[in-house]
């Protein structure tokens, strides 16, 4: 049975690869953003305005849908401020229309401790400042879940790549392909986990799609893509039809000027993430859905800098 999606940050990469992904499963989808307008790609959504900050805003946006997909994800120095707010009017959102609370969630939570192989028990560590965030924002909705009614079921992925600009592969990986040059942040020898972005919104949806069987509070992890930096510099050398030079990130330079750069303070805390080996286990998600479609790696990362190589045509 079809059901109706709100997207909340629908402009966003996750947010809108969701959206396509719900809309392409045959979903009724409202695409709630700040200034009211269709994004892009989104032709059949239902436009609908709401401030994320402001509670009677967000239950209006939401009223009559099914499930609630939250994607609202503030700039890094913003989030000790925004995502308790946040969290709590996307509660009263999901309380007020009695609808399923579906959260983006990310491996912050397993802070510096994180293992090489991380599931939906692995423990929660509040070691860096995100990872405290993101532990305080799921605990409220696993009380809500518990005395409010509101289900809530977090998947939590790695590293986003494809479907959009604003992630670690566009920005800093694959930036200067053209130039030659494939730059790593971290070890090139460590695996590192990544999700691919369509594949995900499919995962997202799917969980949707379920939610009657997902009462009160509950965590999923997705497999998605673990590579080496080796590994996906072959692909990317691949998909350019070159060998490329590999570079690193200046971690020392970027952490002095956090001293004085916030964005680039939140960036340095999370360079834990490229010298710690670690990856995710699908298993307890495929338990639910059954097995998902897959992208494989090397077709993911072409199409990935296809996209990235489109854009920068169009622009």
């Amino acid at each position: 049975m079809p059901l109706t999606i709100a997207i909340l940050g629908a402009r966003g990469r996750l947010g809108h690869a969701v959206a396509r992904a719900a809309l392409e499963a045959g979903h009724r989808v409202v695409a709630v953003t700040r200034d009211g307008r269709l994004p892009d790609g989104l032709s059949g959504a239902e436009a609908r305005k709401a401030d994320a900050l402001v509670a009677a805003e967000l239950i209006e946006a939401t009223r009559g849908v099914d499930v609630v997909f939250n994607a609202l994800n503030p700039l890094y120095p913003d989030w000790a401020k925004m995502c308790p707010k946040l969290a709590d009017n996307v509660v009263a959102a999901a309380k007020a229309n009695g609808a399923f609370h579906l959260f983006a969630g990310n491996v912050y939570n397993y802070g510096r401790e994180i293992p090489e192989i991380a599931g939906p028990e692995t423990p929660v560590r509040g070691s860096t400042r995100k990872g405290a965030i993101r532990i305080a924002m799921e605990r409220r909705f696993e009380a809500a879940a518990a005395n409010e009614g509101v289900a809530t079921t977090t998947l939590r992925a790695g590293d986003f790549y494809g479907g959009g600009a604003g992630n670690w592969f566009d920005l800093v990986i694959a930036a200067n392909l053209d130039k030659g040059r494939f730059i790593w942040p971290g070890r090139t020898d460590i695996p590192h986990a990544f999700a691919y972005l369509p594949d995900v919104a499919r995962a997202f949806v799917a969980l949707a799609e379920r939610h009657r069987d997902l009462p009160g509070f509950n965590v999923f992890t997705f497999e998605g893509h673990t590579m080496t930096g080796e590994e996906m510099q072959s692909y990317a050398e691949a998909a350019v039809g070159r060998t490329l030079k590999r570079g690193s990130l200046p971690w020392l330079a970027i952490r002095a000027a956090g001293l004085v750069v916030p964005m680039w303070r939140e960036i340095a805390e999370m360079a834990y993430l490229w010298f710690a080996p670690h990856a995710l286990d699908g298993t307890k998600l495929e338990a639910l859905t059954g097995p998902l479609p897959v992208t494989s790696k090397p077709q993911a990362v072409a199409e990935a800098i296809a996209e990235l190589r489109r854009a920068k045509a169009a622009a």
